[in-house]
């Protein structure tokens, strides 16, 4: 079994929304350079493609269709969906290999070939919702990822824990009438994309934490220690996944969390341990936000290193 298994593929470098897009290829490119040298014996895996069954758990087909069959041509500008979400030449080929990543991490884990693993991809994925792509996500990866481990393996607990800087609207919505998936998130708020209030409880499965700006690490693992970490440990998931996001770092221009890399070492600590507990080591992280280059490299390192316990 590998200790932790490493899922990327060099299409998620080929969606390009834009030369002046916070959301750019330099992002993931960074995270590969960064954890490859902290840890050159990693066993890093081609991402497969998920399937359009496996998205369409929890995506409607106008949306697959959108993001699949538009068919941009080589050279062209990217197509704006919204704002801030552009579809590119190489963007489908990138949506599909990030949310296949969760899955082929979730049947490694599930199949204990893999005790963790960590899924290096973009777009990210935790705003898009079940028809619609926004906030820099085409497909939701840890939504897809979530489904397949409910539908495909039975799961009848699986958690998923947030810690982007901007709530994951699109996972909540996706999973808030459904039992079987707990969804927690810290988060900044105010901030995009505006939702996250404490009082969006879904039937009892949904845990929102907003977080002012300028708060302290010392804060956020307050907020997680005393009162997430004590939900997550009484849902006793079989499965824990991760939407790692790393832009509630100090140095991140999108956000004003005081947050570093030690931070997010010790939550990722945290959280091994609630997976070793209860779901037999099992645990999955996708990459979400961070858009400072160095924060990210830092950051991603720690997060690796806490993963491999």
């Amino acid at each position: 079994m590998d200790p932790l298994r490493l899922y990327t593929h060099p299409a998620c470098l080929a969606h390009d929304p834009g030369a002046a897009h916070v959301e750019r290829p330099a992002r993931l490119q960074a995270v590969i350079e960064a954890v490859s040298a902290a840890f050159p014996a990693i066993d890093w895996r081609d991402a497969p493609r998920a399937s359009r069954g496996q998205l369409s758990r929890v995506h409607d087909d106008a949306l697959l269709a959108r993001v699949l069959d538009t068919g941009i041509a080589t050279g062209s500008e990217p197509l704006a969906l919204d704002p801030d979400t552009s579809l590119g030449h190489g963007s489908a080929e990138a949506a599909l290999r990030a949310a296949g990543a969760g899955v082929a991490a979730v049947d490694a884990v599930m199949a204990g070939d893999a005790r963790r693993a960590f899924c290096a991809v973009r777009p990210p994925g935790h705003h898009a919702t079940a028809t619609t792509a926004m906030g820099f996500c085409l497909f939701n990866n840890i939504a897809v990822a979530a489904a397949h481990a409910c539908d495909a393996h039975r799961l009848q607990r699986v958690a998923v824990v947030d810690f982007d800087v901007h709530h994951g609207n699109g996972t909540q919505a996706i999973f808030q009438s459904d039992p079987r998936v707990m969804y927690l998130s810290t988060h900044q708020s105010p901030l995009f994309p505006g939702s996250g209030g404490a009082e969006e409880q879904g039937v009892g499965n949904v845990i929102n934490l907003p977080l002012a700006p300028g708060t302290s690490g010392g804060e956020f693992r307050a907020a997680w220690r005393d009162r997430l970490l004590p939900v997550l440990q009484g849902f006793r998931p079989q499965l824990l996944l991760v939407s790692a996001g790393f832009d509630g770092h100090r140095l991140d221009p999108l956000a004003q969390l005081e947050l570093d890399a030690d931070d997010y070492r010790w939550l990722t600590a945290e959280l091994v341990a609630v997976a070793e507990r209860h779901a037999q080591g099992r645990l999955v992280s996708m990459l979400e936000g961070g858009y400072d280059l160095a924060a990210l490299r830092e950051s991603s390192v720690a997060h690796v290193q806490a993963l491999l316990g």
